[in-house]
């Protein structure tokens, strides 16, 4: 294998070590002829499965009609075609009205214009995240990212954020919505009065921590009264993922704005997207750019993702059967746990987490036991004590329970039951 001429940064090979050659659906391909179950979806960037032929069949024909593959921002039909289709499929059905900013293609830089944005917008500098929150990698959105190893990679500090506790993370009950309250009144608080809020309803990567609808109803009304916009980041749980396309439909608010990537593309292409309210647009023409913006092929990708399974409520209805299936088999199979495990999460994203000192540990070796026995899972949380569950939307029921089954019976090995 070429690895020692690539960077020692490489993690996902570390993980998972094997050269996959195929994908299918819910299945990935090895070339020694192992056949691997994906409960990880591309760390959500898969909601619809490996190469869903639709969707394919629609990028291959961009590709062989001879359409624009790099445009930078110019016009062209597959821009033109996607923002009709999410307008009129995804967001006049939900009473959103939204202006479409195209970023460079990952997630991290749809973030970054999206914080941009509000302090351009309010003229303010500071910026509330949240504890457990993930929002990229790259300086800006670093920054609102909390994870300390992730920043301390960058060799700077990451300025102009205050990070607040987000609810959930702790079992004593604190408001966290007072403490902002609190921080904002007090002139001797320290903290400057932020330009946006972002704020991930479900946090993925900080352990699967469901933000209730109570506590974001709250939230939204904290920033309209305050002046304070709100950006919500559904990068990784958007698209569906949480049961509705946006996973902030279920609290009924409206945020300022929202970023979208991952599975926007509907095959892992990079795309991303900046949704804001149409008086927030206050930029002037290419005062925020990239070569990669409005990826024709992920454009192509994502109108036939939208044509494909948007089109009425049946496949959220399948959806909300799979849901059934996983949060049911969890809380029959591991009650008997409780409370070396506890669970957590919402719609298809959900999480088994191992509580105590061993609980990273133990996480790491689940992830590993279930690679062993061709399933692939990934760790979240503090130090990797979530084991987070992401198997595709279009997963048959079989192969849904053939995948809890094994990470069933690694969880029982693991504590001993």
């Amino acid at each position: 294998m070429p690895h020692r001429l690539e960077s020692e940064v490489r993690y996902y090979s570390r993980a998972f070590p094997a050269v996959f050659t195929k994908a299918e659906g819910s299945w990935m391909h090895a070339d020694d002829g192992r056949a691997f179950l994906d409960f990880f979806s591309s760390a959500g960037s898969l909601n619809y499965g490996h190469n869903h032929p639709a969707i394919i069949e629609g990028v291959i024909r961009h590709l062989k009609s001879g359409a624009m593959i790099s445009s930078l921002d110019m016009d062209t039909p597959a821009k033109f075609l996607f923002i009709e289709r999410l307008d009129e499929l995804i967001l006049r059905p939900r009473g959103l009205n939204y202006k479409f900013q195209f970023t460079g293609p990952t997630g991290t830089n749809a973030v970054e214009a999206a914080i941009k944005l509000a302090r351009k917008t309010t003229g303010r500098t500071n910026i509330f995240a949240f504890m457990g929150g993930f929002h990229g990698m790259t300086l800006g959105s670093l920054s609102a990212t909390s994870n300390r190893n992730s920043r301390a990679a960058a060799g700077v500090i990451a300025p102009g954020v205050t990070f607040m506790p987000f609810p959930g993370r702790y079992d004593d009950g604190f408001d966290t919505i007072r403490y902002m309250e609190e921080v904002l009144d007090d002139n001797h608080s320290g903290v400057e009065i932020p330009a946006a809020v972002i704020c991930e309803t479900i946090q993925a990567e900080g352990g699967v921590n469901v933000a209730s609808v109570e506590w974001l109803r709250q939230l939204r009304e904290l920033c309209t009264r305050r002046g304070i916009l709100l950006i919500i980041d559904d990068i990784q749980v958007g698209c569906g993922r949480s049961g509705a396309f946006f996973s902030f439909e279920r609290a009924g608010i409206v945020p300022d704005i929202v970023v979208l990537s991952k599975s926007l593309s509907g095959l892992g292409i990079p795309l991303s997207v900046v949704l804001m309210k149409e008086e927030l647009d206050v930029w002037k023409a290419g005062e925020h750019s990239g070569t990669f913006r409005a990826s024709q092929l992920g454009l192509a990708g994502a109108a036939g993702a939208l044509d494909t399974f948007w089109t009425s409520t049946a496949f959220m209805d399948e959806v909300a059967g799979k849901v059934k299936i996983v949060s049911g088999f969890l809380a029959k199979e591991f009650a008997a746990l409780a409370p070396e495990v506890t669970l957590r999460g919402h719609g298809m994203i959900q999480g088994v987490r191992f509580e105590g000192e061993k609980g990273s540990e133990r996480g790491t070796e689940a992830r590993r036991m279930c690679f062993e026995r061709g399933l692939i899972i990934e760790t979240a949380g503090s130090g990797g004590c979530v084991v987070k569950l992401m198997p595709a939307l279009t997963i048959g029921n079989d192969d849904l329970i053939k995948g809890l089954e094994i990470l069933k019976g690694v969880v029982f090995e693991i504590t001993g039951k």
